[in-house]
Protein backbone atom coordinates (compact mmCIF):
# COMPACT_ATOMS: atom_id res chain seq x y z
CA UNK A 1 0.00 0.00 0.00
CA UNK A 2 1.33 3.48 -0.70
CA UNK A 3 0.78 5.94 2.53
CA UNK A 4 0.47 9.43 2.20
CA UNK A 5 3.15 11.33 2.65
CA UNK A 6 3.59 14.18 5.16
CA UNK A 7 2.44 17.66 4.04
CA UNK A 8 4.91 20.48 3.43
CA UNK A 9 3.39 22.13 6.45
CA UNK A 10 4.36 19.25 8.96
CA UNK A 11 7.88 19.19 7.66
CA UNK A 12 8.30 23.18 8.28
CA UNK A 13 6.94 22.80 11.64
CA UNK A 14 9.12 19.70 12.37
CA UNK A 15 11.71 21.16 10.72
CA UNK A 16 11.68 24.15 12.97
CA UNK A 17 10.81 22.57 16.37
CA UNK A 18 14.33 20.74 15.56
CA UNK A 19 15.90 23.98 15.18
CA UNK A 20 14.48 25.12 18.08
CA UNK A 21 15.33 21.92 20.25
CA UNK A 22 18.86 22.15 19.31
CA UNK A 23 19.31 25.92 20.56
CA UNK A 24 18.66 24.54 23.83
CA UNK A 25 19.98 21.09 23.91
CA UNK A 26 23.42 19.19 21.61
CA UNK A 27 21.56 16.14 21.90
CA UNK A 28 17.48 16.26 21.88
CA UNK A 29 15.26 13.31 22.70
CA UNK A 30 12.44 12.11 20.66
CA UNK A 31 10.31 9.24 20.86
CA UNK A 32 7.47 7.26 18.82
CA UNK A 33 5.49 4.65 19.67
CA UNK A 34 5.54 1.63 17.38
CA UNK A 35 2.56 -0.58 16.10
CA UNK A 36 0.87 1.42 13.91
CA UNK A 37 2.65 4.57 14.70
CA UNK A 38 6.20 2.90 12.67
CA UNK A 39 4.49 0.87 10.79
CA UNK A 40 1.16 -0.53 9.46
CA UNK A 41 0.76 -4.24 11.47
CA UNK A 42 1.06 -5.15 15.31
CA UNK A 43 4.77 -6.84 15.34
CA UNK A 44 3.64 -7.62 19.16
CA UNK A 45 0.64 -9.43 18.47
CA UNK A 46 2.49 -10.53 15.04
CA UNK A 47 5.19 -12.45 17.01
CA UNK A 48 2.54 -14.42 19.38
CA UNK A 49 1.02 -15.37 16.44
CA UNK A 50 4.20 -16.81 14.94
CA UNK A 51 4.77 -18.62 18.62
CA UNK A 52 1.31 -19.93 18.49
CA UNK A 53 1.89 -21.67 14.42
CA UNK A 54 5.41 -22.73 15.27
CA UNK A 55 4.12 -24.04 18.54
CA UNK A 56 7.63 -22.91 20.02
CA UNK A 57 6.09 -22.07 23.77
CA UNK A 58 3.56 -23.97 25.83
CA UNK A 59 0.21 -22.21 25.69
CA UNK A 60 -3.08 -22.52 26.61
CA UNK A 61 -5.84 -23.35 24.08
CA UNK A 62 -6.97 -20.84 21.87
CA UNK A 63 -4.23 -18.96 23.20
CA UNK A 64 -5.31 -15.88 21.09
CA UNK A 65 -8.46 -15.83 22.90
CA UNK A 66 -6.83 -16.20 26.03
CA UNK A 67 -5.01 -13.22 25.78
CA UNK A 68 -7.89 -10.98 24.44
CA UNK A 69 -9.94 -11.96 27.75
CA UNK A 70 -6.05 -11.28 30.11
CA UNK A 71 -6.25 -7.81 28.52
CA UNK A 72 -10.42 -7.09 29.56
CA UNK A 73 -9.45 -8.04 33.04
CA UNK A 74 -10.27 -5.47 35.06
CA UNK A 75 -10.37 -3.29 32.21
CA UNK A 76 -6.57 -3.25 32.33
CA UNK A 77 -4.34 -4.87 29.62
CA UNK A 78 -0.72 -4.48 31.82
CA UNK A 79 -1.14 -8.42 32.61
CA UNK A 80 -1.66 -9.32 29.14
CA UNK A 81 1.26 -7.80 27.90
CA UNK A 82 3.37 -8.97 30.51
CA UNK A 83 2.23 -12.57 30.06
CA UNK A 84 3.61 -12.39 26.26
CA UNK A 85 7.02 -11.72 27.26
CA UNK A 86 6.40 -14.66 30.23
CA UNK A 87 5.41 -17.05 27.85
CA UNK A 88 8.83 -17.24 26.77
CA UNK A 89 10.08 -18.57 30.37
CA UNK A 90 13.13 -20.75 30.22
CA UNK A 91 13.86 -19.89 26.49
CA UNK A 92 17.26 -18.19 25.95
CA UNK A 93 17.14 -14.54 24.95
CA UNK A 94 19.31 -15.14 21.59
CA UNK A 95 16.55 -17.66 20.60
CA UNK A 96 13.34 -15.47 21.70
CA UNK A 97 15.30 -12.55 19.20
CA UNK A 98 16.07 -15.02 16.54
CA UNK A 99 12.29 -16.49 16.55
CA UNK A 100 11.14 -12.23 16.51
CA UNK A 101 13.37 -11.87 13.69
CA UNK A 102 11.93 -15.03 11.72
CA UNK A 103 8.24 -13.65 13.04
CA UNK A 104 8.92 -10.04 10.97
CA UNK A 105 11.37 -11.47 8.15
CA UNK A 106 7.96 -13.36 6.75
CA UNK A 107 6.38 -10.28 6.94
CA UNK A 108 7.24 -9.29 2.70
CA UNK A 109 6.98 -6.25 3.01
CA UNK A 110 7.08 -4.89 6.63
CA UNK A 111 4.10 -1.89 5.85
CA UNK A 112 6.70 0.59 7.20
CA UNK A 113 5.40 4.11 7.13
CA UNK A 114 7.91 5.46 4.86
CA UNK A 115 7.34 9.31 6.14
CA UNK A 116 8.12 8.17 9.64
CA UNK A 117 11.30 6.44 8.56
CA UNK A 118 12.24 9.91 6.69
CA UNK A 119 11.56 11.59 10.10
CA UNK A 120 13.96 9.05 12.56
CA UNK A 121 16.83 9.68 9.37
CA UNK A 122 16.50 13.67 9.79
CA UNK A 123 16.62 13.37 13.43
CA UNK A 124 19.71 11.06 13.95
CA UNK A 125 21.41 13.78 11.44
CA UNK A 126 20.42 16.18 13.58
CA UNK A 127 22.48 13.72 16.28
CA UNK A 128 18.65 13.52 18.14
CA UNK A 129 18.50 10.86 20.16
CA UNK A 130 15.36 8.33 18.70
CA UNK A 131 13.54 6.52 21.51
CA UNK A 132 10.96 3.64 20.76
CA UNK A 133 8.38 3.12 23.34
CA UNK A 134 6.37 0.39 22.67
CA UNK A 135 3.51 -1.56 24.77
CA UNK A 136 4.43 -5.07 22.90
CA UNK A 137 7.31 -7.08 23.99
CA UNK A 138 10.69 -5.31 24.04
CA UNK A 139 12.13 -8.07 21.38
CA UNK A 140 8.90 -8.18 19.05
CA UNK A 141 9.72 -4.69 18.12
CA UNK A 142 13.35 -5.05 18.07
CA UNK A 143 13.39 -6.36 14.56
CA UNK A 144 11.38 -3.51 13.34
CA UNK A 145 13.36 -1.02 14.69
CA UNK A 146 16.33 -2.17 13.57
CA UNK A 147 14.71 -1.55 9.81
CA UNK A 148 14.58 2.03 11.13
CA UNK A 149 17.88 2.31 12.06
CA UNK A 150 17.12 2.40 15.51
CA UNK A 151 19.25 -0.48 17.69
CA UNK A 152 17.82 -2.38 20.54
CA UNK A 153 19.13 -0.35 23.55
CA UNK A 154 16.81 2.47 22.37
CA UNK A 155 13.46 -0.05 22.00
CA UNK A 156 11.42 0.36 25.36
CA UNK A 157 8.79 -2.22 25.72
CA UNK A 158 7.94 -5.18 28.16
CA UNK A 159 10.01 -7.43 29.42
CA UNK A 160 10.44 -9.87 31.93
CA UNK A 161 13.79 -10.25 34.42
CA UNK A 162 16.93 -12.84 32.81
CA UNK A 163 18.07 -15.75 34.73
CA UNK A 164 21.34 -16.58 33.66
CA UNK A 165 21.07 -15.96 30.01
CA UNK A 166 17.44 -17.03 29.82
CA UNK A 167 13.99 -15.35 29.94
CA UNK A 168 12.29 -15.36 33.39
CA UNK A 169 8.72 -14.68 34.67
CA UNK A 170 9.65 -11.25 37.17
CA UNK A 171 8.37 -7.90 35.72
CA UNK A 172 11.57 -5.67 34.13
CA UNK A 173 11.16 -2.02 35.14
CA UNK A 174 7.44 -0.35 33.99
CA UNK A 175 4.92 -1.62 32.45
CA UNK A 176 5.08 0.58 29.00
CA UNK A 177 1.25 1.32 28.47
CA UNK A 178 -0.48 4.52 29.03
CA UNK A 179 1.80 7.01 31.85
CA UNK A 180 4.11 4.10 31.89
CA UNK A 181 5.34 5.23 28.71
CA UNK A 182 6.31 8.59 29.64
CA UNK A 183 7.97 6.88 32.88
CA UNK A 184 10.27 4.22 31.13
CA UNK A 185 11.39 7.04 28.75
CA UNK A 186 12.28 9.58 31.18
CA UNK A 187 14.10 6.53 33.53
CA UNK A 188 16.03 5.37 30.20
CA UNK A 189 16.55 9.28 29.83
CA UNK A 190 17.29 10.83 33.00
CA UNK A 191 14.33 12.51 33.23
CA UNK A 192 15.18 14.42 29.86
CA UNK A 193 11.28 14.76 27.84
CA UNK A 194 11.29 14.63 24.24
CA UNK A 195 11.23 17.50 22.23
CA UNK A 196 8.83 15.43 19.38
CA UNK A 197 6.54 12.58 19.96
CA UNK A 198 4.83 10.43 17.97
CA UNK A 199 1.95 8.11 18.28
CA UNK A 200 -1.29 6.57 17.21
CA UNK A 201 -3.49 6.29 19.37
CA UNK A 202 -4.84 6.98 23.25
CA UNK A 203 -2.65 4.64 24.46
CA UNK A 204 -0.33 7.11 23.57
CA UNK A 205 -2.14 10.21 24.95
CA UNK A 206 0.66 10.67 27.80
CA UNK A 207 3.60 10.28 25.76
CA UNK A 208 2.18 12.59 23.06
CA UNK A 209 1.23 15.48 26.15
CA UNK A 210 5.26 15.13 27.64
CA UNK A 211 6.41 16.33 24.21
CA UNK A 212 7.83 20.00 24.56
CA UNK A 213 7.83 21.19 21.21
CA UNK A 214 6.03 18.68 18.59
CA UNK A 215 3.65 16.24 19.23
CA UNK A 216 2.22 14.07 16.18
CA UNK A 217 -0.81 11.91 16.11
CA UNK A 218 -1.00 9.51 13.05
CA UNK A 219 -3.61 7.39 11.78
CA UNK A 220 -4.00 4.45 9.78
CA UNK A 221 -6.97 1.86 10.63
CA UNK A 222 -9.81 1.92 8.38
CA UNK A 223 -13.05 2.00 9.84
CA UNK A 224 -13.99 -1.28 10.26
CA UNK A 225 -10.60 -2.10 12.31
CA UNK A 226 -10.40 -2.20 16.31
CA UNK A 227 -7.84 0.45 16.57
CA UNK A 228 -10.19 3.13 14.90
CA UNK A 229 -12.18 4.55 17.14
CA UNK A 230 -8.75 5.24 19.51
CA UNK A 231 -7.00 6.41 16.64
CA UNK A 232 -10.25 9.23 16.00
CA UNK A 233 -10.03 9.61 19.29
CA UNK A 234 -6.63 10.77 19.46
CA UNK A 235 -6.86 12.58 16.09
CA UNK A 236 -9.61 14.84 18.02
CA UNK A 237 -7.02 15.25 20.81
CA UNK A 238 -4.64 16.54 18.04
CA UNK A 239 -6.93 18.93 17.03
CA UNK A 240 -8.02 20.74 20.71
CA UNK A 241 -4.56 20.93 21.62
CA UNK A 242 -3.64 21.88 18.61
CA UNK A 243 -0.98 19.35 17.98
CA UNK A 244 -0.12 18.10 14.69
CA UNK A 245 -1.97 15.29 12.94
CA UNK A 246 -2.08 12.87 9.52
CA UNK A 247 -3.40 10.53 8.51
CA UNK A 248 -1.54 7.87 6.38
CA UNK A 249 -4.16 6.42 4.37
Amino acid sequence: MKYKEYSKEIWQQIEQSIEDALKSDTRPVAAFDADGTLWDVDLGETFFQYQIDKKLVSLPENAFDYYHELKKKNNDPRDAYLWLAQINQGISLSTVREWAQKAVSAIDPVPIFYEQKKLIELLHNKNIEVFIVTASVKWAAEPGAKLLGVDFDHVIGIETNLVGDKVGTQQKGIITYRQGKVDALLEKTNGKKPFLASGNTMGDFQLLQAASHISLAVSAAAREEALFRTEQDLQEHAATAGWLAHRFV
